[in-house]
């Protein structure tokens, strides 16, 4: 079962020193924690800090699970309301292949 560590270090290994994003990212997991992608810095970090970012996603932790596995479309969640995102949605679709499993 993943726990929100091993999912920090598998994003953080999939973002790398230069994600292409530009710009910083959280995801809110609710009560499981926070992730934050800067991928505005040089290299790229990702942390469990909650700081503003350019964009937040939020998803509960089993619908994000869910997403990582390919169970869930990101686009369904969208639409479902399982996946919600304040800011900038275009950095939000740029997220989706480094969530992948």
């Amino acid at each position: 079962m993943a726990d929100l560590a091993s999912v920090t270090d598998h994003i953080r290994s999939a973002v790398g020193d230069s994600s292409g994003l530009g710009k910083t990212v959280k995801l809110d997991l609710g009560d499981a924690g926070k992730i934050f992608i800067d991928g505005a810095s040089s290299p790229n970090t990702v942390t469990n800090e909650d700081k503003p970012a350019d964009a937040t996603v939020r998803i509960s932790w089993d619908d994000f699970i869910a997403l990582s596995e390919g169970k869930l479309d990101p686009m369904m969640a969208f639409m479902q309301g399982k996946l919600k995102i304040d800011g900038d949605m275009m950095i939000a679709q740029k997220l989706a292949p480094l969530l992948k499993r």
